[in-house]
């Protein structure tokens, strides 16, 4: 498992965890659950989003393979048939409103095991999750060709008009009742809207009419594929030419390996509604010349051109030197859709190179960094604090309305609140104009501890302001509350007196800080007071109001103090 462990993180992969199917359960739904489940023993291996090849264990072996340097990186072949022999795939021009690209191929004489069947399943499934955004740019189809006869037509019809047996159901149904059949599918339904309300539905026949499937819902029953299959058709249907073709590469490329003659594809020719045609899958392999001193320099090492060549090649981009040891002439196999720049050819030099490797230098550039003077003054406040007594509690900063609205007796409207769009639970509906509702949440979960209670947290909250870039503005506060039989309103008093004695802001109007009464709709009428500093208002303290305190299922009474403390930075 270690040197498992080593070989990925070497190959810039990190082996998450070490598991079993009954490990996984038990955490997730507990022991009684997770008896009958399996040990065998599960790697869980992170694959970066753009190595689409290390998606099943045939690419991911073969990658480590070639990077241990046991094997060669294998030469994919396309084999285009005889004249008038191979498959073709007519896209008609109904198509065009709704998913206008296909592309296909064959794979020819493969041989399946239940494992082999499995990772192939598995591999659609995650490139539909990935690189084919949930089905909407592409929808991944592989049927038996042995149960069908080409050519193949991939157009789209009236949704009562397409009538088909789908994978693993009984009868046949029209689309329509299939939309209605998988509305409640766990799996399936979230692919329904994107075609749900088209006038036309997607649809690939054969030449005897036997639908193949309705992209990028279901497949037909019809083509399943089983473990007798030795014929496999694979077509991609999409709004994306580009990605519909990097998955067909990655598809062909992972399990040609199964073929008979092993990395060979058969070809199939895909005609275009305006007559033109073009030979799919492309299994395009170019290559891209790149300076040795470029990677070195980029990289921080000092490598002969012959040893990165080495290293290139190690990571399934086969590479040698030309022109006098001046360049690197490095080939793309069609697997690698991610090398779009010398910048990508640069990183995977990196990784092969190791970068453990790679000496530490100290940055030719000399900067000194500080500490955003805000934060200073909020380290230094919230030492003075703890050591006045009090705790310091952090809160979140996303809340529910009623929070800062109705709980503490004003109205949202006047709380100048940022709303979330689609908040995921009524908790977090909005980002907090005051920290107060997060300390009284707080005290309410900690009712039981001995009493006084004296907390306080200094962070940011959000007002809406036209003025800004993103219509928002932070303010960082100070807010404390003192929680106990008796208000205790001397000890907040006590506790501003502190702050502004830490702060060296004296007691007076002219360059200090003074209260004044005032009123706010969480206070205790006549128990409030507002604080005035460098000759503005920032913030108040007082005794939280009765009815304040009831709705937060408190029972005793509280004072608190809420300051601004960016005036004082």
């Amino acid at each position: 498992d270690e040197e498992f462990d080593e070989l990925c993180f070497e190959f810039g992969l990190e082996l998450d965890e070490i598991t079993s199917e009954k490990d996984i359960i038990s955490k997730e739904k507990g022991e009684e659950k997770a008896k009958g489940a399996s040990d065998v023993v599960l790697y869980k291996i992170d694959v970066p989003a753009n190595r689409y090849d290390l998606l099943c264990l045939e690419g991911l072996v073969r990658g480590l393979q070639v990077f241990k340097e046991r094997i060669n990186l294998p030469r994919f072949e396309k084999i285009i048939p005889a004249e008038g022999e191979g498959q073709r795939l007519i896209i008609t021009e109904q198509t065009a409103q709704v998913r206008p690209h296909a592309v296909a191929a064959v794979l020819r004489n493969i041989t399946f095991t239940k494992d082999r069947y499995d990772s192939f399943i598995d591999l659609q499934e995650k490139l539909h999750q990935n690189i084919c955004r949930k089905r909407a740019l592409v929808a991944i189809g592989t049927h038996d060709l042995d149960t069908i006869t080409g050519p193949f037509t991939y157009t789209a019809k009236a949704p009562s008009e397409i009538k088909f047996k789908p994978l693993n159901q009984s009868q046949e149904y029209t689309a329509s009742q299939i939309m209605d059949l998988y509305r409640t599918d766990s799996h399936l339904r979230h692919y329904l809207p994107l075609i749900e309300n088209k006038p036309r539905y997607p649809v690939i026949y054969d030449s005897n009419g036997v639908v193949l499937s309705m992209p990028p819902i279901i497949n037909g029953d019809h083509t399943k594929i089983t473990l007798n299959t030795r014929n496999v058709f694979i077509e991609c249907t999409g709004t994306d030419i580009t990605k519909a073709k990097i998955v067909l590469d990655i598809i062909v490329t992972m399990f040609s390996e199964y073929c008979e003659k092993p990395f060979t594809v058969e070809a199939v020719e895909v005609v275009y509604p305006n007559g033109k045609t073009h030979i799919y899958p492309e299994l395009a392999y170019r290559t891209e010349k790149v300076k040795p001193e470029y990677i070195n320099k980029k990289v921080g090492i000092s490598e002969t051109p012959s040893s990165l060549a080495k290293l290139l090649t190690r990571m399934c981009l086969k590479s040698h030197v030309t022109g006098n040891g001046n360049h690197l002439e490095v080939e793309i196999p069609p697997t690698r859709a991610d090398i779009i720049h010398a910048c990508d050819i640069v990183e995977d030099a990196a990784i092969a190179y190791g970068y453990n490797n790679i000496q530490m230098l100290i940055p030719k550039t000399y900067t000194i960094a500080n500490q955003l003077p805000l934060n200073k003054l909020a380290e230094l406040l919230r030492l003075d604090l703890a050591a006045a007594g009090f705790t310091e509690a952090l809160t979140f900063a996303l809340c529910s309305q009623e929070d800062i609205a109705d709980k503490l007796r004003t109205d949202i409207s006047a709380t100048n609140a940022v709303r979330i769009a689609n908040p995921k639970t009524a908790e977090f509906q909005v980002a907090r104009t005051t920290l107060l509702p997060g300390l009284l949440k707080t005290i309410a979960a900690n009712r039981k501890m001995p009493l006084p209670l004296k907390l306080f947290e200094i962070s940011d909250i959000v007002v809406k302001d036209p003025n800004t870039d993103v219509g928002a503005r932070n303010y960082r506060h100070l807010c404390a509350i003192y929680y106990n039989k008796s208000p205790g309103f001397e000890i907040i008093h006590g506790l501003l007196d502190r702050v502004m004695q830490v702060l060296e802001v004296p007691p007076n109007e002219e360059s200090g800080y003074t209260i004044k009464a005032a009123e706010g709709t969480a206070f205790f009428p006549g128990r409030c007071a507002e604080v005035f500093a460098k000759g503005q208002s920032i913030g108040k303290l007082g005794v939280v109001h009765p009815d304040v305190i009831t709705k937060f299922e408190l029972t005793m009474p509280c004072s608190v103090l809420e300051i601004n403390i960016e005036p004082f930075v």
